[in-house]
C-alpha cells in the first residue's frame, strides 16, 4: 500500500464526493479539532466535495494557537532571567504575548533556544552545569510522552539544572467545553489523528453517548477524511450517534498503553486556561507535586500581570468554532504570518494561516 497516493486517488475521492452529496439532505456542521485536519480542507479543497450541506468549522486544533497568553507571559519572565537557557519548540517563539515575544527576547540577547527534539535538553544541561535549563512543554495528548520520557532520561541522569514548564493539554475536555456552550451548533466532530494514536479511539465514546453527537477518527489524507464525512452524514440520515474509528491502520480502541502509562507516572489532570475557551477543569497535564523540585513554575517566580487580546483580533471566536478567519476585519491584512497578531495565524497549524496559505483569495464553506 502506498500510504500517500492511495490516499489521494482521484477517481475514489471523486466517489465518495458523489456518494455524499446524493445523500446530504440535511445542514450538517463538522468541527474539525486537529490543525492537520484544517489544512487538508483547504489543501485539497473539501470544502467543494462535500456538498452545500456541510459546513467545516475549526475548532482548537493547534496547541500553540490555545496556549493562554498568561502562559506566554510566563514563559518570557522566565527566559529574561540571568544565567538561564530557555528550550521551546519553534512556533512558540513568535507567539506575541502582553509585552513582547520569546523572538524579540532573543534578538535581545537573552538565551533561547528552539528544538528539534525536546531530548536535546539533555545534552544542553549536561554541556551547561552552571546554567539553569527551563523546557517550555507543549501539545496535546501526542507530545506528552515525549516530555514524560524526557523527564524520566533527565531524573536517570542525576541533571540537577534541568527544570520543566509543562503546559501539555488534552482533547477530550476540549470537546466537552465546546459542546457545554449554549451557542454549539456542532453536529459531529473529526476527532484528531495523531493524538487518537495516544489515546485510543475509545476515549471519545462518552462524548458521543452524553451529547448525541458522532465522531469519526481520521488520517489526514483527502480519501480519509472523505470517508469519514461519510460516515458522519450516514450516522446523521440514522440518527446514529457512534464512534467511528476510520483510521483503523493506525490508531486501536485502547492505544499507546505504554505510552500513557509513562505518562501517569509523572503527570496528573489539572485545571488549565485555553485561550478562547477559559479555563476547562482538568483538561491540562502538570507535574505531580512529588516533583515540584524540577517543576519551574514552583522553583522560579512566574508571577505575571498579563493584558487582554487585542481587540482587533478573533481568534476566540474561531477557537470556538463561532468564526472563521475571513469574518476577522485585520486577517490577510494587518495579520499575517509575518506580522501576527494573534494565535491562529502565529503557527503552521493554525486555522488562520491554513487560509492564508491555501485559500486568501477565494472564500470557502
Amino acid at each position: 500500500m502506498d500510504l500517500i497516493n492511495d490516499f489521494r486517488d482521484k477517481r475514489l475521492i471523486l466517489a465518495l464526493s458523489k456518494r455524499i452529496k446524493s445523500i446530504s439532505k440535511e445542514s450538517l456542521n463538522i468541527m474539525e479539532i486537529c490543525g492537520g485536519h484544517t489544512h487538508s480542507i483547504m489543501k485539497f479543497g473539501l470544502t467543494n466535495l462535500v456538498g452545500e450541506h456541510i459546513n467545516f468549522i475549526h475548532g482548537p486544533g493547534c496547541p500553540v494557537c490555545v496556549m493562554p497568553k498568561s502562559r506566554i507571559d510566563e514563559a518570557c519572565k522566565l527566559a529574561s532571567l540571568d544565567g538561564v537557557i530557555f528550550c521551546t519548540l519553534a512556533d512558540m517563539l513568535r507567539v506575541p504575548g502582553s509585552h513582547t515575544s520569546l523572538l524579540k527576547l532573543r534578538a535581545e540577547g537573552s538565551d533561547i533556544r528552539a528544538l528539534y527534539s525536546p531530548l536535546d535538553c539533555l545534552k544542553i544541561a549536561s554541556q551547561n552545569p552552571d546554567k539553569k535549563v527551563i523546557f517550555f512543554a507543549i501539545g496535546f495528548e501526542t507530545t506528552t510522552p515525549m516530555s514524560a520520557s524526557l523527564i524520566e532520561k533527565a531524573l536517570q541522569m542525576g541533571l540537577k539544572n534541568l527544570y520543566f514548564h509543562i503546559n501539555h493539554v488534552t482533547i477530550p475536555a476540549a470537546i466537552r467545553a465546546i459542546m457545554d456552550d449554549k451557542d454549539v451548533k456542532i453536529g459531529a466532530f473529526l476527532a484528531p489523528s495523531h493524538v487518537s494514536v495516544i489515546t485510543g479511539s475509545a476515549v471519545y465514546n462518552e462524548l458521543a453517548n452524553e451529547f448525541k453527537t458522532p465522531i469519526a477518527v481520521s488520517g489526514f489524507e483527502p480519501l480519509d477524511m472523505m470517508a469519514s464525512v461519510l460516515n458522519l452524514v450516514e450516522q446523521q440520515n440514522l440518527g446514529s450517534y457512534k464512534v467511528f474509528n476510520e483510521y483503523s491502520r493506525v490508531v486501536s480502541e485502547q492505544g499507546n498503553l505504554k505510552a500513557k502509562e509513562l505518562v501517569n507516572r509523572y503527570f496528573e489532570l489539572c485545571d488549565f486556561e485555553w485561550r478562547g475557551l477559559g479555563e476547562i477543569k482538568s483538561s491540562g497535564m502538570g507535574l505531580k507535586k512529588e516533583f515540584d523540585f524540577i517543576n519551574a513554575r514552583v522553583a522560579f517566580d512566574c508571577e505575571v500581570v498579563s493584558k487582554g487580546e487585542s481587540k482587533a483580533c478573533i481568534c476566540g471566536q474561531i477557537l470556538r468554532g463561532h468564526a472563521k478567519p475571513y469574518d476577522c476585519k485585520v486577517f490577510a491584512k494587518a495579520c499575517t504570518p509575518q506580522t501576527p497578531i494573534g494565535s491562529c495565524m502565529v503557527s503552521g497549524e493554525g486555522a488562520c494561516a491554513a487560509y492564508y496559505k491555501y485559500a486568501k483569495e477565494v472564500k470557502c464553506g
